[in-house]
């Protein structure tokens, strides 16, 4: 931080979650700027996730404030004009703090999210946030990419890969529905970052078939590969992507663990590759339905998820909706009022209602990432 010749008047706020790339990205323009940032953990302060939301209207992390000036995510901080920034910068170091300044977290307030779960819910909490305070370790400063090597030498990973082995003595079948939802969306996500340190990311369509079926744990007594966490276990059973039959055989022991129905909400807490993270990364069984409901409507916040063309009567939604239509009712208009109940209250959800009332609306889909985040 540069040395300002007397302390700013005022502060830098960022709410953040562990193991976002975009907030990393944030911190380090902030860091550059010479005023004090200070930095939330929605995550372990989820008591603020719902204030900060009030206050800025959008759902996704970071979200960024220079005294009570809202700034937005880092997207638009880094479109900031540079004589724009200055003002902000001055504004930070010569007024002091308003009295309706962004909140920071009751110091009294526990961060300790597992305290209701035991069992099963607490082990995939505790290796999924294992694995995120790495990959936070091995994020590049300006978080644009991970370095896996390094992360796969790191003792902590060593004690993440004991920890592992006690999945195979999980008992799944007395699991409740949340319970399932929050136990295999954490282990989903975590073995998804231990796959790419044993095999590295996959770089094409055929890497990606066989890191899929490929890539595993032995949960209790059974092996479960992504694949069959994501179509087996949180979709009921159905078929994936290019796949002729169904993850579990009628005989198959795992099929007992199958959710009765597919889940669509699971399509947007399986790791994120959009712009913006929602402001959760782990999830717990308690209130696990208003956990994917977040993550959802920060999903469709997004431009790289969802863009509406008033104009065209158009509406250009992520691929995630074309593989997985069938999760979303099938059709193309139970498809676009799914879309329409899962946004948050924004411009871009009144444009979408405007587009549908309107009828006889056009549907593509945008080009998917499957860019790597690795730094070798």
């Amino acid at each position: 931080m540069g040395e300002c010749e007397r302390s700013p008047l005022g502060r830098v706020t960022v709410y953040s979650i562990q193991g976002c790339p975009h907030c990393m990205q944030a911190k380090a323009t902030l860091g550059t700027l010479g005023i004090p940032v200070f930095e939330v953990d929605v995550g372990k302060h989820p008591e603020l996730r719902a204030r900060v939301k009030e206050l800025t209207g959008r759902s996704t992390v970071p979200q960024i404030f220079f005294n009570s000036v809202h700034v937005g995510g880092n997207d638009d901080l880094q479109k900031m004009a540079p004589e724009e920034r200055q003002r902000l910068v001055k504004l930070v170091q010569e007024e002091p703090l308003p009295a309706d300044a962004p909140p920071l977290p009751d110091e009294n307030q526990s961060d300790d999210t597992a305290g209701d779960t035991d069992g099963a819910a607490s082990l995939s909490l505790l290796l999924r946030e294992m694995i995120l305070k790495l990959f936070s370790e091995h994020l590049s400063a300006d978080g644009k990419s991970v370095d896996y090597k390094g992360m796969s030498k790191n003792p902590n990973f060593e004690r993440y890969c004991e920890l592992a082995i006690q999945l195979q003595r999980v008992e799944l079948l007395s699991l409740s529905r949340e319970e399932k939802l929050a136990f295999f969306i954490n282990i989903y996500n975590a073995l998804v970052i231990h796959g790419y340190l044993r095999m590295g990311a996959p770089t094409n369509m055929w890497q990606r078939y066989r890191f899929f079926n490929y890539v595993s744990y032995l949960i209790g007594g059974e092996v479960f590969t992504l694949q069959d966490i994501e179509n087996g276990v949180l979709r009921g059973n159905r078929k994936g992507i290019a796949q002729l039959l169904r993850p579990f055989s009628k005989t198959d022991p795992r099929l007992q663990v199958a959710l009765p129905d597919a889940e669509p909400l699971i399509h947007f807490a399986l790791n994120c590759g959009a712009k913006g993270c929602p402001p959760i990364k782990t999830y717990t069984p308690k209130d696990i339905d208003s956990q994917l409901r977040t993550a959802a409507e920060a999903f469709l916040e997004n431009d790289d998820a969802c863009v509406v063309d008033s104009g065209k009567r158009e509406v250009r939604l992520s691929q995630i909706f074309k593989w997985y239509k069938a999760d979303f009712g099938g059709t193309d208009e139970k498809l676009l009022n799914w879309v329409l109940d899962h946004m948050g209250d924004s411009p871009k959800k009144t444009s979408l209602q405007g587009v549908i009332s309107a009828g006889k609306t056009k549907i593509s889909f945008l080009p998917y990432d499957w860019n790597t985040n690795s730094s070798h």
